[in-house]
């Protein structure tokens, strides 16, 4: 399966990697805020554990420490976190790497860490957290998608099922995906259309 796949669940929570896996999804991010070093270390471990031996991909988000330690091999760094991070040491653990951007400057910043993903946001209105920035909107992924080439590009923020094909249309190689799951009536059968149309792109 490729990396990230097309349908890339962003969840808080190890009930929520847990339930993800056991439905098959690929890659899961695990974006857990405000831990302290031991805290980060723990759930990082836990998630592993949870997704160790299955098809599930766990990607960490901002705790590269943590992530190194426990022995994962998948990060996902934010700007602010990027900037902090030891990349020398984030690539001597193998850990690859995936990286926020919202403009054109952190675009710059993120392609000169060489990750291997860069993901663009918020492209819809977002309530999920406070954003800085206006929503970038379809048309800006496909210019993202030509300045990157081939490094894959993460749609994420606002993005239902709905907007999906034309997004993947647009260029996207994958959608992250939060609120679409986490806040659905049925998240279950959310996630199964995700991957139902994953796989009928694949």
């Amino acid at each position: 399966m490729p990396y990230p796949d097309r349908f890339y669940p962003v969840v808080d929570s190890l009930a929520w990697v847990e339930r993800l896996t056991r439905l098959g999804v690929g890659t899961i991010q695990l974006r857990s805020k405000d831990l302290n070093d031991a805290e980060a270390l723990q759930i990082v471990t836990d998630a592993l554990a949870i997704t160790n031996g299955t098809q599930a991909k766990l990607v960490v988000n901002d705790y590269w420490r943590a992530a190194i330690v426990a022995g994962a091999k998948y990060l996902h760094l934010g700007q602010e976190d990027l900037a902090d991070a030891d990349l020398k040491s984030i690539r001597e653990a193998g850990l690859l790497l995936g990286v926020s951007t919202h403009d054109d400057t952190e675009l710059e910043t993120a392609l000169a860490a060489e990750p291997d993903y860069v993901a663009l946001g918020p492209i819809f209105f977002t309530t999920l957290k406070s954003m800085r920035f206006e929503p970038q909107g379809i048309p800006k992924i496909a210019e993202w998608k030509q300045r990157i080439g081939s490094i894959p590009l993460v749609a994420i923020g606002g993005i239902k099922f709905e907007h999906a094909t034309e997004i993947f249309a647009a260029g996207a190689d994958s959608i992250a995906v939060v609120s679409d799951v986490t806040q659905n009536a049925d998240p279950d059968a959310r996630v199964k259309q995700w991957l139902g149309l994953s796989a009928e792109a694949a």
